[in-house]
């Protein structure tokens, strides 16, 4: 705690620590926790996925209800793998050079999935950002 206090208030002589680094040494899980936490998070992900298609096809609510479990399902997806090479490394990746378009379309298209089903009240378009989505995701 000591060494955190020093880290937040600059008083570290240490220029390779930071908070971030700081942070991650203080919540570390063990190996099968990770892996636990991942799977229950991924299959959350799938589920609210497929609910969310079964969801599109109800009258009325049916398109906001696609647009928000699906999304919900793929941003859990995406957390998933948090779990595993933890969250500043995860991130690190998306940001790399070959992923940082997909991760730009990704972000984009799920922004623009809800918006489709909030604001424009367009089912095609909905259709079209989740497969766009998934196509960035893979």
């Amino acid at each position: 705690m000591d060494k955190l206090k020093k880290v937040l208030s600059g008083q570290d002589g240490n220029d390779d620590m930071n908070v971030l680094q700081a942070a991650g040494d203080a919540t570390t899980l063990g190996w099968g926790t990770r892996v636990k936490a991942f799977i229950a998070c991924f299959v959350l992900g799938v589920v609210c996925s497929i609910l969310g298609s079964c969801l599109l096809w109800v009258p009325k609510r049916g398109l906001i209800l696609f647009a928000v479990f699906y999304t919900f399902g793929n941003i859990a997806s995406l957390l998933s793998t948090m779990f595993l090479m933890g969250p500043l490394k995860q991130l690190k990746r998306m940001c790399d050079k070959t992923r940082a378009l997909a991760t730009a379309v990704m972000i984009t298209c799920l922004v623009l999935t809800l918006c489709s089903a909030f604001w424009w009240q367009n089912k095609g378009l909905a259709v079209l950002f989740c497969i766009l989505q998934f196509l960035a995701l893979t």
